[in-house]
C-alpha cells in the first residue's frame, strides 16, 4: 500500500519574496500572514520519506519552521537563485545522514558547480562542506524518488528550459510561461495541479493570474494552486475571492494531502 503524498507549502512568494526588503507597498505591509511569502518551494512527505523541490535562500528557515528533521533528496526546477542559493544549509541533514541525493537538468547541474565548487570538489574538499549525489534529469525519462515515479515536465520560463515534476496524481509547475501540447498532456488526469502566477499584468516569464487560470481550465484538475506569487497580485484574501471553486492561492505552511 502506498502512503498519502502531502505537500507541504515552504514558501509561496517570487525572487524577492513578501516583503520586498524596504517597500512600503500595502501587500508587503500587511498583518495577514498569508500575505508573507517565502521564497518558493514544496516538501514532499509519504511513509518514511522526505523530498523538497528546489532548495532556496529561505531553505534552513523552512526546514525549522516545518520541523524536518531528514531528507531523501531535492529536485530542482532551475537554476535561478531563488530555487538554489540554499544547498549549503543541507549540511545537518549531510552529516547525520550522508550524502544527499539531488535531482536535476545537467545544465543546472552545472551551475551549481560553479556557484558551489567546494560542495563538488573531489580532492583535498573542506572537511565541513557537505556532499551531494547528482542524478540527472532529462526529458521523457521518468525516475524514482523512494518509491515513487517522478515524470518530468518540460516547460519554459521565458526562453529557459524548466522542469516541472508529475508524482502521481499531483503535478508542481513553477517559474512557467509557455508549455507545450505535449507536455500539458503529461499532466492532464492530474487531481491537484500547483501552477505559478506572478501577478495581474503581463510577465515575459512568468504566467500572470489570467493565463495560468487559463492552463488550469485546460488541464482541468480537481483542485489547483497558485504559487510564486509576487505583491502585485494582490491581497490573499481578495485575490483568493475572485478565483474559481476549484483554484485557490497557496499560502505558506499550507499541507495538502491526496
Amino acid at each position: 500500500m502506498i502512503n498519502n503524498l502531502r505537500i507541504t507549502f515552504l514558501g509561496t512568494g517570487t525572487s524577492q519574496g513578501i516583503p520586498i526588503i524596504g517597500s512600503t507597498h500595502p501587500v508587503c505591509l500587511s498583518d495577514n500572514p498569508k500575505d508573507k511569502r517565502l521564497r518558493v518551494s514544496v516538501l514532499l512527505s509519504w511513509g518514511k520519506y522526505n523530498y523538497v523541490i528546489d532548495c532556496g535562500p529561505d531553505f534552513r528557515q523552512q526546514m525549522l519552521r516545518s520541523n524536518v528533521d531528514h531528507l531523501d533528496g531535492i529536485l530542482y526546477t532551475h537554476e535561478h537563485s531563488d530555487h538554489t542559493a540554499g544547498l549549503d544549509d543541507i549540511r545537518p541533514f549531510f552529516f547525520r545522514q550522508g550524502n544527499i541525493p539531488v535531482f536535476a537538468h545537467n545544465r543546472v547541474v552545472q551551475s551549481l558547480k560553479k556557484r558551489f565548487d567546494y560542495i563538488f570538489q573531489e580532492e583535498n574538499k573542506y572537511p565541513g562542506a557537505p556532499t551531494v549525489d547528482i542524478n540527472l534529469v532529462k526529458n521523457n525519462e521518468p525516475f524514482l524518488i523512494g518509491d515513487r515515479k517522478v515524470t518530468p515536465i518540460n516547460v519554459l520560463h521565458n526562453k529557459l528550459q524548466v522542469f516541472g515534476y508529475r508524482i502521481g496524481d499531483f503535478t508542481y509547475l513553477t517559474d512557467v510561461k509557455t508549455v507545450m501540447p505535449e507536455e500539458i498532456e503529461k499532466i492532464k488526469g492530474s487531481k491537484v495541479i500547483v501552477v505559478s502566477a506572478l501577478r495581474i499584468e503581463p510577465h515575459i516569464s512568468h504566467f500572470n493570474l489570467e493565463e495560468a487560470l487559463r492552463f488550469i481550465k485546460e488541464v482541468n484538475p480537481e483542485k489547483a494552486y497558485l504559487t510564486h506569487i509576487s505583491h502585485l497580485l494582490g491581497f490573499h484574501d481578495e485575490v483568493e475571492k475572485m478565483l474559481p471553486n476549484n483554484v485557490h492561492l497557496a499560502y505558506d505552511n499550507l499541507t495538502i494531502t491526496i
